[in-house]
Order: structure tokens, then C-alpha cells, then sequence
């Protein structure tokens, strides 16, 4: 018959097999489970670095110099006197320009809810740069037009598509530095 001691023995080794055996199941799980959590996280923070690039590089290259250009001129559209036309010709002339340039050239920092926006902001602006050439830039300018409008002819400047980007602007502004002063 087995003594006690024996027994014990063999009970503490074979219960030392079954923590050992149950111990590298257990690792093994728990690496894989860290290697899939670490996997996970690198995945999230490449999303998320790609899409804080992006907000900057949309912030500096297209929307903040599209706000610049909103704002001037608008300020100039509201200053003008009739029969002003070194104010139509520089400000408005550049600065709508500029606008259009941006959208087409920029192009690939537009957020997808605003291309149809960009689109009608193009479609005014190429209207509006072929009036002004065919009205001032002509052999004869016509000094006898005030201001060149293109809204008669069914291409008003579309506010709430200038507003849309106005607003892109700001919200992109607050997540990438903050609230705005």
C-alpha cells in the first residue's frame, strides 16, 4: 500500500503538469489576445493619423484660403459704388479666380458632401470670368455696364453652397487646433 507521502507526491506532481500545461495555454491566449489589441490600436492610430493629415493639409491648402477669398470678396461686393471697376477688376476678378482655382486644383481635398457645392461655385464663377472678359476685356470695353452680374442670366452666386464651405471650415478649424477664438 502507497503511504500518504506518496500519494502526496503524486497528487502535487501531476497538479504541478496541470498548472504548468493550464499556465502556457493561458500565455499562449493572452499574447495573442495583446498581439490582436496591439494590432487593433496601430490600425486605429494609422486611420486617425491619415485623417488629421488630411483635416490639415485640407485646413492650409484649400479651405483656409478659400474662406480668405470668400471673405474679401464679399467685403468688396458690399463696398462697391456703382462704376467702380478698379475695385470689380482687382478684387473681384482675383479673388474669384483664386476661388475657382482652388476647387479645380484642389480638388482632392474637397470633403464628398461638398462636391456638388464645389461644382455650382465653379459653375458662377466660369460664368461670371466669361462675362467679365466679354463685358471689360474686350477691344471696346462696355464702361457703360455698372458691374458685371450673372445672376439675370440664371447663375446667382450660390450662398448656401459658399456657406457650406464656410461652415466645413470652422468645424474642421475646431477639430484639428480647437475652439476658434
Amino acid at each position: 500500500m502507497k503511504t500518504f507521502s506518496e500519494v502526496l507526491l503524486a497528487a502535487l506532481i501531476s497538479d504541478a503538469v496541470v498548472a504548468l500545461l493550464l499556465g502556457l495555454l493561458l500565455k499562449s491566449r493572452t499574447e495573442r489576445i495583446a498581439h490582436e489589441i496591439r494590432t487593433q490600436y496601430e490600425q486605429l492610430a494609422t486611420t486617425f493619423r491619415s485623417r488629421f493629415s488630411w483635416k490639415e493639409k485640407a485646413l492650409a491648402e484649400l479651405l483656409a484660403p478659400l474662406h480668405m477669398q470668400l471673405n474679401r470678396t464679399e467685403r468688396a461686393f458690399r463696398r462697391y459704388a456703382a462704376g467702380n471697376l478698379y475695385l470689380e477688376a482687382r478684387i473681384l476678378k482675383e479673388g474669384n479666380e483664386a476661388i475657382r482655382n482652388l476647387l479645380i486644383e484642389k480638388g482632392y481635398l474637397i470633403p464628398l458632401d461638398l462636391l456638388p457645392d464645389a461644382d455650382r461655385l465653379i459653375e458662377h464663377y466660369d460664368i461670371w470670368l466669361e462675362e467679365f472678359a466679354r463685358v471689360r476685356d474686350a477691344a471696346q470695353p462696355d464702361l457703360g455696364t455698372p458691374f458685371v452680374f450673372v445672376g439675370p442670366q440664371g447663375y446667382p452666386f450660390p450662398r448656401s453652397s459658399a456657406d457650406k464651405f464656410q461652415q466645413t471650415y470652422q468645424q474642421l478649424w475646431r477639430e484639428v487646433y480647437g475652439t476658434i477664438s
